[in-house]
């Protein structure tokens, strides 16, 4: 009966310890700045999850993002063509990438698009990762004239929108 017990311990740890691994989760944050015109985009994910999408996605079986260039290109692509903004009415914005970055644990993608006149709102969709996992979550704020508004998408989730 102990060695029961020990074994559903052990079990039951190393399920956790990998469940701790993934989040299963990202933060895109647009920004509206005004002093460049543009609307800046950031998308932040957890490292050791970008790490596993590679290995899945691309069947690439060391996935290094820390050390490999070709790793962090691939990842930083599969991300740009996930993610996609448009005007309150549907019309496409295109996005300019402006690079990408390994910083501590997080793995950042960066774009950019000069601000439309008369913007009143955005239609977004990101769904990084939502192929890979029904349980991924994106959340994406968008910061304007000193408000925060927040998208929340699951796999489920295709656009999404907020008004200004």
């Amino acid at each position: 009966m102990r060695t029961k017990f020990f074994l559903l311990a052990v079990a039951l740890c190393w399920v956790g310890s990998l469940a701790a691994h993934q989040l299963k989760s990202g933060v895109t944050t647009i920004l509206f700045n005004e002093r460049t015109g543009n609307i800046e985009i950031m998308h932040r994910f957890v490292l050791h999850d970008a790490e596993h999408a590679v290995g899945e996605l691309f069947n690439k079986k060391q996935a290094d993002i820390h050390t490999d260039e070709e790793t962090r290109a691939l990842f930083a692509a599969y991300v740009l063509e996930a993610f996609a903004l448009q005007t309150a009415d549907g019309q496409p914005l295109t996005l300019e990438s402006v690079g990408y970055q390994v910083e501590g644990r997080d793995f950042w993608v960066y774009q950019e698009v000069a601000m439309p006149t008369a913007l009143n709102g955005l239609r977004v969709k990101q769904k990084a990762l939502q192929e890979l996992w029904t349980e991924q979550q994106n959340l994406v704020n968008i910061e304007r004239d000193d408000q925060v508004q927040s998208l929340q998408f699951n796999a489920q989730d295709d656009w999404l929108s907020v008004s200004f």
